[in-house]
């Protein structure tokens, strides 16, 4: 949620910076702004709107100078409007602040200021700060911006300049990510590694609690109360093309097709051809530890949410490990049972999702064993939990996740295949048959892509709907609520995924020949059960849309429409079947008109509770 980018070097910023932010824009956005320092002057150009409003506004009255920060705003505090729209500056137009996050006593500070004389012109909780550090500008601006920061309750990522010292910048993050980089002769700072892809791969992650002072090529950190922080740049290997569309029209339809080859990176080094045998170092627990294991909870929230709930099928299964899965805002608030021999397993593509991270910290609180499953190398999730398991699935930029979701399948796959040979519930000649099938799954990906024209056909039939139904078995039920989640972030349809048994307790109701209801008629054990709730929906007139397996004949006589998947086994189904059901949201949502890589009210990453 909203965007940072900061510029310091020997160019002029507001370039640099309007590519950083327009690099931002999937983390959902209302208003965008820029300021600059010039000959020790702030300048400040900011509107409700788009950044290529604010193009249009700079080029009527452009601003310049070598040090710069820019802000894309996801509105919490206060509507979406120019005067609400960062930057935020002081009373006297000196100090000037750009912010992520929540900050949560900032009525309480508001009060106080204002009967110390402050004059504020925004609704925004943000705008205290700029007041706050004005109020305790006293030795040096790092020190005043620390001062005012340990008055504060709530989440920030912070990057401040001012007419004090204008030939710095000052960052600060306690909760939202910010991140510095590197280049030849300056230096960057952005909410997120894609935006500085193009100029540098050397990174610092700041962590909680810190400050940074960044100058042309070097920066210094330090705690809130003044002590210095040593930090290692970190080296992102992600290709910079990879930030790219590469000539496809959107970055959703871009990461579907990246699938087969995600997911091959995911497998890449963590399987031995000959052996069969999974290595995952990175995860921190030993064999003993893995048996002691009784319990095992997957905490997430949205798509990564519906991949804990295949991975309760496939541990239950594969490691016979009791397993659930929990919303993570809801985890980390209801005191949840869990002990030294409970296994956190925590789902995030960004790795810095704020409920994730608190129910993480729940977790190490009650002595649970964490491990996270992440796409975003050295995330707050990464450091916060005792392993991590990185999905390699490189950076995902649509707000729809597609590909983040196929590769945290994948992890959790070889997870419980794991899990089940440590236990001895599974033998080694079962192991090397599951893996076999997980390696097979990027081809029988490509198989299902190339049937995308037949898919976008069906999807000009669903176009004109106003709702529809997706519907599940075992397995195809958290397919079926991805498939449902899919089609209202990108198309702004109303949809439900529900297991089928639970259509006739409430669900058939809706059903009528304007009502799509897309089903996962998959091959396996459920499939006659399946079969029977299709012709539930066909009595009632409903229009079904059926996923089914390759050479399946019955189906035919029964659903109207039908889109194929290559035979599987039941166990990775959910890879398979859930590539169609993205194709078919993106499709829709693109004949509808809409806006397929920023949905409406949507942020790529939930920074703020």
């Amino acid at each position: 949620m909203c965007g940072i980018f900061g510029y310091i070097g020997n160019k002029e910023a507001v370039p640099f910076i309007l590519e950083g932010l327009k690099k931002l824009e999937y983390r959902g956005y209302d208003s965008a702004g820029i300021a600059t320092l010039h000959k020790g002057n702030v300048f400040i150009s900011k509107c409700a709107g788009k950044i290529a409003d604010l193009e249009t506004l700079l080029a009527q009255k452009p601003i310049s100078g070598a040090i710069g920060i820019g802000h894309t705003r996801w509105a919490t505090h206060g509507r979406p409007s120019d005067i609400n729209s960062h930057p935020h500056d002081d009373c006297r137009g000196k100090i000037v602040v750009v912010h992520n996050g929540i900050i949560e006593n900032y009525l309480e500070l508001r009060r106080e200021l204002a009967d110390k004389g402050h004059k504020f012109k925004s609704t925004t909780d943000t705008e205290v700060l700029a007041h706050l550090i004005e109020d305790n500008m006293n030795g040096s601006l790092l020190q005043s911006v620390s001062r005012a920061l340990s008055l504060v309750r709530g989440s920030y990522a912070l990057a401040v300049i001012s007419e004090h010292e204008p030939e710095k910048i000052i960052v600060a993050r306690q909760g939202s990510p910010l991140i510095v980089g590197y280049g030849e002769e300056e230096t960057f700072i952005s909410s997120d590694i894609p935006a500085m892809l193009k100029y540098t791969g050397r990174t610092i992650q700041l962590d909680n609690g810190e400050v940074g002072e960044v100058v042309p090529k070097k920066a210094k950190f330090y705690s809130l109360h003044g002590k210095p922080v040593a930090k290692k740049i970190e080296l992102i290997s992600w290709d910079p093309e990879s930030a790219e569309k590469g000539g496809y029209s959107h970055f959703m339809l871009k990461e579907i097709h990246e699938q087969p080859n995600a997911i091959r990176k995911t497998i890449e080094g963590r399987v031995e051809a000959e052996s069969h045998k999974i290595h995952f170092d990175e995860l921190n627990l030993s064999d003993e530890e893995i048996r002691k294991i009784n319990r095992v909870v997957f905490t997430a929230c949205g798509t990564s949410w519906h991949a804990g709930l295949v991975g309760e099928y496939l541990f239950e299964q594969y490691a016979k490990i009791p397993a659930e899965v929990e919303y993570a805002a809801e985890f980390r608030y209801r005191q949840p049972i869990i002990d030294e021999n409970t296994l956190v397993i925590a789902i995030t593509q960004s790795g810095e999702t704020a409920d994730t991270l608190g129910a993480v910290w729940e977790a190490k609180a009650q002595n649970a064993k964490v491990i996270a499953i992440c796409n975003v190398v050295g995330s707050s999730i990464a450091r916060d939990a005792h392993g991590v398991v990185y999905t390699n699935a490189g950076p995902e930029i649509g707000v729809a996740s597609t590909k983040a979701f196929t590769t945290q399948l994948t992890v959790i796959y070889l997870l419980a295949v794991l899990f089940g040979k440590r236990k001895g519930i599974i033998s080694d000649a079962q192991a090397a048959k599951l893996i076999n099938d997980l390696i097979e799954v990027p081809s029988k990906i490509e198989s299902i892509l190339y049937r995308e024209k037949e898919i976008e056909q069906i999807a000009h039939s669903m176009k004109d709907a106003t709702n529809a139904l997706y519907l599940g078995r075992g397995k195809g039920f958290p397919i079926a609520l991805e498939g449902a989640l899919k089609l209202k972030e990108v198309s702004y349809i109303h949809a439900e995924g529900y297991p089928a048994a639970e259509m006739k307790h409430g669900p058939i109701a809706l059903i009528d020949q304007h009502m799509p209801v897309v089903v996962l008629a998959l091959a396996g054990s459920r499939y006659e059960k399946i079969l029977g709730n299709v012709e539930e929906v066909k009595a009632r007139g409903g229009n079904v849309i059926a996923v089914a397996t390759e050479n399946d004949v019955l189906i035919t006589e029964k659903a109207d429409k039908i889109i194929y998947i290559p035979q599987c086994s039941e166990a990775i189904s959910p890879l398979l079947a859930v590539i169609p059901l993205q194709l078919l949201a993106y499709y829709i949502a693109v004949k509808r008109g809409c806006h397929v890589d920023q949905p409406r009210n949507l942020a790529k990453s939930v920074t703020v509770e």
